[in-house]
């Protein structure tokens, strides 16, 4: 049986887990940056995991959760997921809306209510923003899926997931009538500034950005 651990530490392992997706390994610093707090600190809480048996660990090296320390995060983000799945689809927040309210009920520790919930929910696979939901046993579904840049033009597609969760490029999205699900082509791109037109499935065109491209993902139809 896991134990249960404090919400800082939590707070901890979920963002060494996303830190390591890219390379496998994470530095003092990077997690100190992502945090936003002293990397003294951090050393203090790498210890304290350390002696708990998540972390594979050394002082000034890289270091990343070992098997113990991965289940773990990945149940702190199944709740995560399944609770902005629930904000969406159930009390009708927007998408921009979810992220903090589930940082906070992503820390409630009871087994039960979190399996019902995902009953009740009839077990999504994808929380609202395209990132897969892991299940009881933490696996998670794989999705084809390309970025924005590298579809060809006049490909029929469907937005499926953004690199970003940034209150900031959600509104932007929002704004422009983009979401998961959306259905578009890519119609133009301007060698000027990389930006690319649009035409969405009710045939309005809109016109985005090169930074916006690159942090949207889409499958072809």
């Amino acid at each position: 049986m896991i134990p249960n651990f404090s919400q800082a530490e939590e707070n901890y392992i979920k963002n060494i887990y996303h830190l390591q997706q890219s390379t496998g390994f994470v530095t003092t610093n990077e997690l100190s940056a992502a945090l936003n707090t002293k990397p003294a600190s951090v050393t203090d809480m790498l210890k304290k995991l350390k002696l708990k048996k998540l972390l594979n660990y050394e002082p000034y090296k890289e270091f990343q959760l070992n098997a113990l320390g991965k289940k773990v995060a990945l149940g702190i983000v199944r709740k995560h997921r399944l609770w902005e799945y629930f904000l969406v689809e159930k009390l009708q927040f927007g998408w921009d809306e979810v992220h903090e309210v589930a940082e906070e009920l992503e820390h409630i520790s009871s087994k039960k209510l979190i399996e019902q919930l995902d009953s009740f929910l009839n077990y999504p696979r994808f929380d609202p923003h395209g990132d897969p939901i892991p299940d009881s046993n933490g696996k998670m579904s794989v999705q084809q899926q390309l970025l924005l840049t590298e579809l060809p033009l006049n490909r029929f597609s469907e937005v499926t997931s953004v690199g970003s969760q940034s209150t900031e490029l959600l509104e932007l999205l929002k704004h422009k009538n983009i979401s998961i699900g959306t259905r578009l082509e890519v119609k133009r791109k301007f060698s000027f500034d990389q930006s690319t037109e649009l035409e969405l499935e009710n045939k309005v065109r809109v016109n985005i950005s090169e930074q916006l491209a690159s942090v949207l993902f889409v499958k072809e139809l």
